[in-house]
């Protein structure tokens, strides 16, 4: 199914507001969130617009949570965070996707809860393809 007011289906201008799309893994789609308080948080998104995973066949599901897992593996590998904290919400976007943010002990809202979107630190785009790259060696 496709929503055409939902930004992850119909990415573009909607999604770009928060998001660079990295890629395509088989069963999601995945962005570098914008803001960047915790260095190489990504949302990863189901590639069908559910709003619950138990929408989702058993082998559509675990496909996604297997894409959900290659990006936290290669969050761990380009910027070394001391945990990964997943975030799976969408009261009204209604598009199943989880948000992977890295965290670091000396870093922004360590042992707290992260903020959805803290509005600390954008980037330039020099930099936020400098993540991406880093992102794309282990995805």
């Amino acid at each position: 199914m496709f929503d055409p007011n939902c930004s992850y289906c119909a990415e573009g201008e909607l999604v770009a507001k928060f998001g660079i799309k990295i890629c395509e893994l088989p069963a999601s789609k995945v962005y570098l969130f914008k803001e960047q308080s915790h260095k190489g948080r990504c949302i990863v998104t189901s590639k069908y617009h559910v709003s619950e995973m138990i929408a989702l066949t058993e082998e559509e599901r675990n496909a996604f949570f297997a894409d959900v897992n290659k990006v936290a593996k290669a969050i761990h590998e380009a910027f070394h965070p001391d945990k990964v904290n997943y975030g799976a919400y969408g009261d009204t976007g209604c598009h199943l996707h989880f948000h992977l943010v890295p965290k670091y002990k000396d870093g922004f809202e360590w042992g707290g809860t992260f903020a959805m979107d803290p509005k600390q630190i954008t980037l330039t785009d020099a930099e936020y393809d400098v993540l991406i790259t880093e992102l794309k060696k282990y995805l």
